[in-house]
């Protein structure tokens, strides 16, 4: 730092003292999000989170400066992409990732932008009439056809792959069919906790396929333990039951009379009668 001006040296103390205030240390790429939306969605989750852009260097500078403090966080670094900034927050790393997906907004594409995923033409009528724009379709192998006046496309079909370069005539004919692809907000790269980092693609879960599967998971564990007899708080109460079902369904076959077996022998006997009877008044019918 001896080289560095007053002015950066207090612009990283305080990016240190801001580091070391907040458990979780996201690193998010804003480009291409514009000043407009990016005050929003500070303004909205100003409860939930902190938003600090500085520069590269001096970014390095602190996130390095506070690694006693935060075991492992410097290597936040290697996850610096476009114009990359801090978010700071309380939560976890996956309440921070779900907030940020849910203020992103669609937005049409762009030439030279990268597809983040499949991009389809969906199969269903269009506002356009005959014309040179049949053979725009047909040069990206979509199927037309001409049904009252209007041009109706006969298939889905993938114009763009998730991860390719979208063309300049791709990107028009979108924006002329009203498809917006592309997503505009702070797209998190990684988030440091308790010395782990987690990249954004650990973070970017189905919560509801998460759920179901530790409902599943429970379940299987569950019927494990009561197989194999492994007590626990939660199968306790089941398991004593099937044990006294079981033994007193092996006093009954052994003949051993207890107030239980009594009641249980007698439950059956009176069931077999109603039964008995119920067919006896079948035959006679």
């Amino acid at each position: 730092m001896a080289h560095v001006s007053q002015k950066k040296k207090e612009i990283v103390a305080k990016l240190e003292q801001m580091l070391k205030q907040y458990p979780v240390v996201g690193v998010a790429n804003l480009f291409g999000v514009p000043a407009s939306q990016l005050q929003k969605i500070r303004a909205k989750l100003k409860q939930h989170l902190h938003i600090i852009m500085s520069k590269k260097t001096l970014m390095k500078i602190a996130l390095e400066r506070i690694e006693k403090e935060k075991p492992g966080v410097s290597k936040l670094v290697d996850y610096f992409e476009g114009m990359p900034c801090f978010v700071l927050t309380r939560d976890t790393p996956f309440k921070l990732a779900k907030l940020l997906a849910e203020n992103k907004t669609a937005a049409p594409a762009k030439a030279g932008q990268i597809a983040p995923h499949d991009i389809v033409i969906e199969a269903g009528p269009t506002p356009f009439t005959p014309g040179p724009i049949i053979g725009e379709l047909g040069a990206l192998g979509i199927k037309t056809a001409v049904e009252n006046g209007k041009i109706v496309i006969k298939s889905d079909t993938v114009v763009v792959k998730e991860g390719e370069e979208i063309k300049e005539n791709v990107a028009s004919l979108l924006t002329r069919l009203g498809i917006e692809p592309m997503e505009i907000g702070i797209s998190l790269t990684a988030v440091y906790e308790a010395g782990e980092i987690f990249p954004s693609e650990v973070l970017e879960i189905d919560q509801e396929e998460y759920i179901s599967s530790l409902s599943a998971a429970h379940a299987q564990a569950l019927g494990l333990s009561l197989e194999i007899g492994y007590f626990t708080k939660e199968n306790i109460e089941m398991l004593l039951s099937k044990a006294h079902s079981q033994a007193l369904q092996l006093a009954v076959n052994s003949a051993i009379l207890t107030e239980d077996t009594v009641e249980l022998i007698l439950t059956k006997a009176n069931a077999l009668s109603e039964a008995l009877k119920a067919k006896i008044k079948i035959k006679e019918g």
